[in-house]
């Protein structure tokens, strides 16, 4: 078998409210979701789901290729965009890319995913996390309901500008999620708002009231020595890494003591979650997988020893792509159908196509200018409001 071809999908997912994170949310909760189809000789096809940039510059070095040398055409990939590099967007078109060829392998092997890459449990264990900064305080609990009903017991809201508004729905998270458990696991992720001191600041005034599993994203995600610091100065973990493109990030912040739990960007693909895995396993690290709107690397979490959750932000799949798992018992229960579980109806997503905003220049993607410089907490929310959306 060999590729010959690829052709690219954009379909959406339909949140039904406002979501986003402290840096910009989008109104109407319609995000895009790329979906990359590797085609070959034979007729079977490989799905991927993540990114659709440099898709032409990269596919070259796979054209022709057996889709079932995963490792190598990852590798090979990165050498064809060696001199201009392959981190930020590049890796997310290399993800795509090797999703849809670890599908492929699956299915030649006429498997699960989880099987191939050796795992002996479907069960993952998962964590919910809504996205939910725009949703009122006293929404949330008609929210989360659905993880509550699924027996999740841990939970990561959005936060880091209003220190009152966190306190406020941790408290409701924590007595929520106390039906399924006495002491529910509680994460707050930052996504990169603070700086050194107003994350110390920040945390160790919640750590008065509640015991953090972990804070994500405090620090500005290349600042090892931040993390570091911040680390040794709180109780919670450190948890970062989701939007590193590449072992080379990682290993500044590894090598300065400065993640607690390695996260791993799911668009970025298979063959990196499991090489990050294995370096941060090296390192006695737990690794958890960010982003979960159908990911095949649900299959690579379940396959690896030191596996801590994922996340789970939908407990609905995108417009026009069908999933073969459960979320169900505080996690996710993997399929049997060959290959990662995920098939498309082109029609489906074809009518679905131009209802997106996630990429909005004012959204969740653009970092705002005052983020890291606030001397007071501010109202998000109504700033947001007032810049259009």
């Amino acid at each position: 078998m060999k590729i010959t071809g690829f052709r690219t999908l954009t379909t959406v997912q339909d949140w039904g409210r406002p979501v986003g994170d402290v840096n910009g949310f989008i109104d109407d909760g319609i995000t895009d979701v790329p979906l990359v189809v590797i085609e070959t000789d034979d007729g079977l096809e490989g799905v991927g789901v993540g990114s659709h940039a440099d898709l032409d510059r990269l596919f070259p070095a796979l054209e022709g290729q057996d889709p079932r040398a995963t490792s190598s055409l990852h590798d090979r990939m990165l050498a064809h965009v060696f001199k201009s590099g392959h981190a930020g967007a590049t890796f997310g078109g290399v993800g795509a890319f090797d999703m849809a060829l670890w599908d492929l392998k699956a299915k030649m092997a006429e498997e699960p995913l989880w099987r191939t890459l050796g795992a002996a449990d479907r069960f993952v264990p998962a964590y919910a996390s809504a996205l939910e900064v725009a949703v009122p305080d006293e929404d949330l609990g008609a929210l989360l309901q659905g993880w509550v009903d699924r027996g999740f017991t841990s939970v990561k809201i959005k936060g880091g500008l209003d220190l009152d508004r966190d306190a406020t729905r941790l408290r409701l998270v924590r007595d929520l999620f106390r039906q399924n458990t006495p002491r529910p696991a509680l994460m707050l992720d930052a996504n990169e708002s603070w700086n050194r001191k107003q994350a110390v600041r920040h945390i160790s005034e919640l750590e008065r009231e509640f015991d953090l599993t972990w804070v994500e994203e405090p620090l500005r995600r290349w600042d090892a020595e931040g993390m570091a610091i911040l680390t040794r100065s709180v109780r919670a973990a450190v948890a970062t890494g989701e939007n590193l493109t590449g072992l080379e990030q990682l290993r500044p912040l590894l090598d300065a003591g400065a993640v607690d739990i390695v996260q791993v960007g799911s668009m970025w693909g298979v063959t990196h979650f499991l090489r990050a895995a294995a370096v941060a396993h090296a390192h006695d690290l737990p690794v958890s997988p960010v982003g979960s709107l159908a990911s095949p690397v649900w299959h690579a979490a379940a396959a690896v020893p030191n596996h801590l959750a994922l996340e789970v932000q939908s407990l609905t799949d995108p417009v026009g792509l069908h999933t073969d798992h459960e979320v169900a018992d505080g996690g996710v229960v993997l399929g049997d159908l060959p290959g990662n579980g995920l098939s498309i109806d082109e029609h489906a997503i074809t009518e679905a196509h131009g209802r997106a905003g996630w990429s909005r220049a004012a959204g969740p993607h653009v970092r705002p200018a005052r983020a890291g410089l606030r001397l007071v907490a501010e109202d998000a929310l109504g700033r947001l409001s007032s810049e259009g959306r």
